[in-house]
């Protein structure tokens, strides 16, 4: 972690990126007035929401009756006597 001003940081702002993005930093807090108010970091890019759909295909089978009606079921919620 690298701490510095806010004047250091206007000053070095394009070494910062470049220190993130070689990973030789994780973040670098900026202060004004020594107290911290800004943590910059490397962006993340998100997990991509297409890679984790059908990740469970062909790991278990639907039965073909899952949507009928279920007396046990119905009565556990009071939904019948």
């Amino acid at each position: 972690m690298c701490k510095m001003n806010v004047l250091e940081a206007k000053t070095n702002f394009s070494k910062i990126i470049a220190l993130l993005e070689r990973r030789e930093e994780k973040e670098v807090i900026v202060a004004r007035a020594g107290k911290p108010v800004v943590k910059i970091t490397l962006y993340e890019e998100p997990d991509d929401i297409s890679k984790r759909i059908g990740v469970a295909a062909g790991k278990f089978v639907v039965p073909d009756d899952f949507d009928e009606p279920d007396d046990e079921i119905a009565r556990m919620f009071g939904m019948i006597d």
